[in-house]
Parts: C-alpha cells; sequence; structure tokens
C-alpha cells in the first residue's frame, strides 16, 4: 500500500514558533505509520523551508534548530513541495503561517493542507475584523475599540479617552494579530493602558482594547463532519491563575487546569457548543478549529476568539473534548487529514 506522504511544517517566523516547534512534534508522533510517511519540515526565521532529521527535532528550541540546519538538513524550494510531499499539516502559528499567508503559498502549489483556506485562515487570525463578523452574525463577543497606529500617534490622549469611554476598567489590551498571550496585559488605570497600547503597537499597526470578562473560560475543539458540516466536542473549563492564562499554563504539562466537560450546567454547555459552530461557519473556516469562549458572571456567552490552527502540543487542549468522545490524539489527527483531503478535493478554486 502506498503511504500518503505527509509534510508536517513547523518554526516559522512568527512570535509563537517555539511554540510551533512543540505543535509540529507532536503532530509527527501522532501520525499514523500504517497510513502516512511523515516528512518533518522547517521554516526558519526567513521564511525559508528545510527538510529535517531527528537530530533537528530534538533540539530544544528553535535557535538551537537552526544552528544545526548546515549539518544535514536539506533546503527545500518552494516549488519543489509537490515533489517531496503529497499533503502538508501545518504546525505553524501566527503571522505568516496561521493568517493565510501560507495556504496562498499551498494553494499556488495545488497541495492540500491542513484547516481553513485563505480567507478563513485570515480573518481567524485578525481579531479587530472577525468580531465586527461576528457581531453581524449575532453572536456575542467582548466591547473592543481597535486603536491604530497612525491614530495613536497623532492623538494618543484622545485615543486613549475613547478607549476608556467605551470598555473602563479593568480592560485587555493585545495587538490585533498575534497569539500566545503576546503583548497581552490586564490594566487598572489610564498610565498603565497607554503603556500597554504602546507595548501592543510595537507588534501590530492595531491594538485592541478590550472589557475584561470574568466568569468561567472555556475553549472547544470544533471539527467538521463527514458532509462537512461544524461539529463542537465537549468545552475545556481553563481557569487562570491570575488575570489571564498565560503562555506557561496554556503548553507547559502541569502549569495550566484543564477540565473537561467544563463545570457548567447541561444547558449551558449545549449552548456554548452552539455558539461554537455558529463562529466557525460566520468566519468561513474549514476542517477544524479551537474557539475561546467566556461564560460570564451573569450568563453571557462570549467569543474571544477562534484558533484556526490551534496548539498541539502534548499539553494542549484540542485534544481533550475528542478525548471525552474516544478520540485519541492519533485518530484526530488522522481525522484531520482525511476531512481536509475531502475539502480540497470538493473545492471550486482556493479553499473557501
Amino acid at each position: 500500500m502506498t503511504l500518503l506522504r505527509v509534510g508536517v511544517v513547523l518554526g516559522g517566523r512568527s512570535s509563537e514558533s517555539e511554540i510551533s516547534l512543540e505543535s509540529g512534534r507532536n503532530i509527527l508522533a501522532n501520525l499514523d505509520p500504517s497510513r502516512f510517511t511523515a516528512v518533518p519540515i522547517y521554516m526558519d526565521a526567513a521564511g525559508r523551508l528545510w527538510e529535517i532529521g531527528l537530530p533537528h527535532l530534538v533540539q530544544n528550541t528553535t535557535r538551537d534548530l537552526e544552528a544545526r540546519l548546515a549539518h544535514g538538513a536539506l533546503p527545500l524550494a518552494f516549488e519543489d513541495l509537490p515533489q517531496r510531499v503529497d499533503f502538508v499539516y501545518i504546525g505553524l502559528h501566527g503571522k505568516y503561517g496561521e493568517d493565510g499567508c501560507f495556504q496562498g503559498l499551498l494553494e499556488l502549489l495545488d497541495l492540500p493542507y491542513s484547516g481553513s483556506g485563505v480567507l478563513g485562515a485570515a480573518l481567524g487570525m485578525d481579531k479587530r475584523v472577525q468580531r465586527r463578523l461576528l457581531a453581524q452574525a449575532g453572536i456575542d463577543v467582548p466591547r473592543t475599540v481597535a486603536v491604530a497606529q497612525e491614530d495613536w500617534a497623532a492623538d494618543p490622549a484622545g485615543r486613549l479617552a475613547a478607549a476608556v469611554a467605551a470598555v473602563g476598567f479593568p480592560a485587555v489590551v493585545k495587538p490585533s494579530r498575534e497569539g500566545c498571550s503576546t503583548a497581552l496585559a490586564v490594566v487598572q488605570d489610564e498610565a498603565a493602558l497607554a503603556a500597554a497600547v504602546g507595548e501592543a503597537l510595537a507588534w501590530d499597526r492595531h491594538a485592541l482594547v478590550e472589557e475584561h470578562l470574568g466568569g468561567t473560560e472555556v475553549t472547544v475543539v470544533v471539527l467538521e463532519d463527514e458532509q462537512g458540516r461544524p461539529r463542537a466536542f465537549a468545552p475545556t473549563e481553563t481557569p487562570p491563575k491570575g488575570d489571564f492564562l498565560t503562555i506557561e499554563e496554556k503548553f507547559l504539562p502541569g502549569q495550566g487546569m484543564n477540565i473537561t466537560p467544563a463545570r457548567l450546567p447541561q444547558e449551558t454547555l449545549a449552548a456554548v457548543r452552539e455558539a461554537a459552530e455558529r463562529s466557525f461557519q460566520a468566519l468561513g473556516l474549514r476542517v477544524f478549529a479551537r474557539v475561546d469562549m467566556y461564560v460570564t458572571d451573569d450568563g453571557r456567552i462570549v467569543v474571544g476568539e477562534p484558533n484556526t490552527l490551534p496548539g498541539s502540543s502534548p499539553s494542549s487542549t484540542i485534544f481533550l473534548g475528542p478525548i471525552e468522545e474516544g478520540i485519541g490524539p492519533m485518530a484526530l489527527v488522522s481525522l484531520i487529514i482525511e476531512r481536509s483531503l475531502a475539502a480540497h478535493q470538493a473545492k471550486k478554486g482556493p479553499l473557501d
């Protein structure tokens, strides 16, 4: 039997490259060897591709790995990808990997890949735009003020006053297109707000100032069924130790608490799953995603953001909902590949 050659791309150019390294290693470990041939592919900080081996994969950090690329790694031109792999499982996170850029390249190469297409990936990454679309679809999102870099430079006092009037304190500040808690801050006063907006604008042209939501934080994995319809799994509760979930709590084993199913009434769990599925459809996402949400003390079900290429390290929440239904990590990875191939076989033009 001919095995499908699956290129797992990890690393990348974003602030989340270290998380991508962990995700990619775990995806590779969970490729069913009876069905797939694994081809590890590293994207370096300059966006170049390298076919790598085990001596590279076991390095602790991307810096360690890149220092060894000259020893045994094979440079891989973009246009040569179709000769090396039949399918690309994208283990990248953040800019240039999760935001539609890499998906567009793969479309030009006629290579099927995991997850959403160019538009869905771009909307999943840009919280400023995605929240407008979710709100138009009747989905509750945090009260948010977007601060553009040029507006902040021209009138910081005015932008600050507008944000305080709309959101109040405490407030959450973050870049519009970053993840893994990069430049995220919870602030209590105007001085801290101004500093946090400045830090967020160092990462993106738009900073978001949004209401701080109390209650229960949950995350929901959505996977398309055999008919291409989104289906949400049991929500996982992710209680933070402090004001927000840190990168350590999200990805380091033993640092965070994950409770599946979330400790909520059955009718609330059902409503959370429905909101996750509606969000998936409203943004035109495909195959799979993780939707991060809040159930507030006053009963709101608020969608914080979807993740179109969610973290897939061993401690990531993407595996917990499916495990509740008897779908282990290897089976989930196989399903993602199967559903992605089906989506690409049915598409007309780029994946939508």
